[in-house]
């Protein structure tokens, strides 16, 4: 159904023009202008009580008096009703529409929640009575919608861009329309705009989905400022990426997520992390500014996809050719190496001053047919992936016969991707129209191309990735049905909830270390033992139960470091340690932290030394749960190496990449001569992780650090676990019987 509507978005057969007007400073007056001249072959409607005819059309005094005198041939409806009248008004003017069956509306006016309160509650209001009459609105507060397929231009923009292949959704109307402007100079070619406003209803995710099986479309561009529905986007961004790159430009980063988190993990995923980790799940490209957005859109627009990151580079300028090569390994692609015979026919063709390797530089004075050789040995290369070629304006070369020779080979040979960079100004202006309008990217400085390549094939890899990875869980699903697996992990969720009631009910949304070790025992990830002593008596005892050599841990949720104050003392041997070091940390406490809450003395088997791991969780307000791997204990604040992923459609592979993106993983399997670790159990480890956080998703904060890795086997030493705070009102007060409390708080998280 959505898809119909937005078909009928791009191409109506009619369209009403609400608020259409004589006076060109008008928006009404620009839409009616716009929808005539670019050749929009439907009927255009303009609605405006005082007018009799703009721009020679007829005027309707209200839709309802369009529709029951139109003419004979006339569409029986209206698909589509712009509307641009003061805020006041709109809600008025789109019942009247819901009273003429017209149930899609662009409200290109501004004056709603963008202004306050007061348009907050006006849009809460139209938003609402849309919802319930089944209309789909875009905006308001927007620029419109163009397509140059149709063609159909319903916006206030200046002018019409080129028909092309690129789609460009922008939550910025301002934005939306500069680029407009700019395209036609740039000669980059559109197959539609979408100027998202407000998105009280239709947003990036709506209209994502048109442009992935929109035909007209090549390669989507986002410019967002947040997301909506973060779950949705990622499912309908990662079917997308599949087949057709989406490329995202996400403004509006923050630290203020970092800010407000207390926990390791909080403070390394902040809101901006999450967005990362989302687009790099579901194939996403992001890219850091507009000039990188646009460089890369007219790569993907206009040339095949590389095969691999085997680079190629024909230069008639030694310096250029370099930067080239350095660009080219910083950004992780590699020099392609030639075959030998590649080579003997560069060296029997060119000048004996010329370099038949990789860069091949065909000299200062190269001109066009010695272009067009070293450029169709280079392409034909099996070894070769991409070519990137380079012009640097001399007295001798003719930058437009060289272009027209480029354009040749392209045609010759369209398997592989080429992008040109002709360095200069107003000698190579011509140059650069002549292989932009062929198709080919022109930039104007090497950096720029190779940022373009790299996206290419950077996309390349990742889409190839979540195909093998969609086509997998298919068959796993298939296979499930089929032989149902023999077991499946039985974890303690009642011990669980047991463990949240009793914080809640003290109204702490903290969980103390023993509580958090209990929470992930009963997910099946080993741990050191742990237990609470209130005196020197007990924790002596306790130290004998678990066995020596122990470690004592003050209770509190307020002391965050706890060895600032010598709140921690580590391997004791015996009871008579136990019992003169509870009575010590008892004091310190009480003279350096008085007021801080107190619950007793942990008392923790000392583990052996292994390899200290972070895994964490943190909760994002627009993707749900980040799950986070890297180097624990200290290290973890020292060399911020980790990597971070959404909990959503986690699978092993992903688990996988997670552990190979970080340096941990050298260490993991095996470092000058050390032993590999347990990297099987590791990766159970953070898979257990994202099921409790996607069982409970109260969990606010997770993190096990460190968790212990060994040759054989990992354990989870220390855990913190943050709930969230609108829990601590669910709770029924103390006195009622225990499991009846228990089972009624589950029944409200559910």
């Amino acid at each position: 159904m959505r898809e119909q509507y937005l078909s009928k978005l791009f191409n109506p057969e009619s369209i009403a023009v609400i608020g259409a007007s004589k006076k060109p400073e008008k928006v009404g007056y620009a839409i009616v202008k716009n929808l005539l001249e670019c050749g929009y072959p439907g009927k255009i409607y303009p609605i405006n009580p005082r007018e009799e005819q703009i721009l020679g059309l007829r005027c309707y005094k209200t839709v309802s008096e369009l529709l029951s005198s139109k003419e004979k041939g006339d569409p029986v409806g209206i698909d589509l009703a712009v509307i641009a009248i003061p805020a006041s008004r709109v809600l008025e003017a789109v019942k009247e529409c819901a009273g003429n069956n017209i149930n899609l509306v662009i409200v290109i006016t501004a004056g709603f929640k963008e202004t306050g309160p007061e348009g907050l509650e006006l849009e809460k209001k139209l938003t609402a009575f849309c919802h319930e009459h089944k209309i789909r609105l875009l905006g308001p507060n927007c620029v419109g919608v163009l397509h140059t397929h149709t063609p159909i231009n319903a916006s206030f923009s200046r002018g019409f861009p080129q028909k092309g292949h690129i789609s460009f959704i922008s939550q910025s109307g301002a934005m939306l329309v500069s680029i407009i402007d700019w395209s036609k100079a740039a000669g980059l070619g559109f197959s539609h705009f979408v100027s998202l406003g407000n998105k009280a209803d239709l947003n990036e995710t709506d209209f994502l989905e048109y442009a992935g099986w929109d035909p007209a479309t090549r390669v989507i561009l986002c410019y967002l400022e947040d997301i909506v529905d973060g779950p949705k986007f990622l499912e309908k961004a990662g079917r997308i990426s599949t087949h057709k790159p989406i490329i995202v430009l996400k403004a509006g980063s923050s630290p203020a997520g970092a800010r407000a988190a207390t926990s390791h993990t909080g403070a390394l995923a902040g809101s901006d992390s999450a967005y990362n980790a989302a687009f790099k799940q579901s194939a996403v490209l992001r890219a850091e500014n507009m000039e990188e957005l646009f460089d890369m859109a007219f790569a993907f627009a206009n040339q095949p996809l590389p095969q691999g990151n085997r680079i190629a580079v024909v230069t008639n300028s030694g310096g250029p050719g370099i930067l080239t090569t350095d660009c080219i390994e910083k950004m992780g692609l590699h020099m392609a190496r030639f075959t030998a015979e590649t080579s003997q026919q560069l060296r029997t063709f060119l000048p004996p001053e010329a370099s038949i390797y990789n860069p091949v530089d065909v000299l200062a004075d190269a001109p066009a047919e010695r272009y067009r050789f070293a450029l169709e040995k280079a392409l034909s290369d099996p070894q070769v992936d991409g070519v990137i070629v380079l012009l640097c304006p001399t007295a001798t070369t003719d930058p437009r016969e060289i272009a027209h020779s480029i354009l040749e080979i392209r045609k010759e040979l369209p398997e592989k991707p080429l992008l040109s960079v002709f360095i200069g100004g107003k000698e190579i202006q011509e140059a650069q129209k002549i292989l932009r309008e062929g198709g080919i990217p022109c930039y104007t400085f090497p950096e720029r191309a190779v940022a373009a390549m790299a996206g290419m094939v950077r996309y390349y890899r990742n889409s190839a990735a979540l195909r093998e990875k969609t086509e997998l869980l298919k068959k796993t699903a298939k296979k499930a049905q089929r032989e149902p697996e023999p077991h499946c992990p039985v974890y303690n969720t009642a011990q669980v909830k047991a463990t949240f009631y009793d914080a809640l009910r003290e109204r702490r949304v903290v969980l103390l270390g023993h509580e958090g070790i209990k929470v992930l025992s009963a997910f099946k990830i080993p741990v050191a033992p742990i237990k609470l002593a209130k005196d020197a008596e007990e924790a002596a005892r306790i130290a004998e139960e678990v066995g020596f050599p122990v470690v004592l841990k003050i209770a509190s949720p307020k002391i965050l470091h706890k060895t600032d104050i010598g709140g921690v003392v580590v391997g004791l041997e015996n009871g008579r340690e136990v019992k003169r070091h509870f009575e010590e940390i008892m004091h310190r406490v009480q003279r350096f932290v008085p007021d801080a809450p107190f619950y007793g003395i942990e008392v923790q088997k000392m583990m052996p030394a292994g390899m200290e791991i972070i895994i964490g969780s943190s909760y994002d307000i627009q993707f749900g749960h980040l799950l986070a791997f890297g180097l624990g204990g200290i290290y973890v604040n020292l060399f911020q190496d980790f990597s971070l992923r959404l909990t959503q459609n986690l699978e092993e592979s992903d688990i996988d990449e997670m552990i190979k993106e970080t340096k941990a993983y050298r260490l993991l399997r095996g470092f000058r001569g050390s032993n590999p670790l347990d990297i099987q159990s590791l990766k159970d480890t953070l898979l257990k992780a994202a099921h409790l956080v996607t069982t409970f998703p109260e969990i606010r904060e997770l993190d096990i650090n460190p968790l212990l890795v060994y040759e054989k086997g990992v354990c989870a030493v220390d855990v913190k676990i943050t709930l969230s705070h609108n829990l601590v009102d669910d709770v029924h007060p103390v006195g009622e019987r225990e499991e009846q409390l228990i089972e009624q708080f589950a029944e409200r998280r559910s």
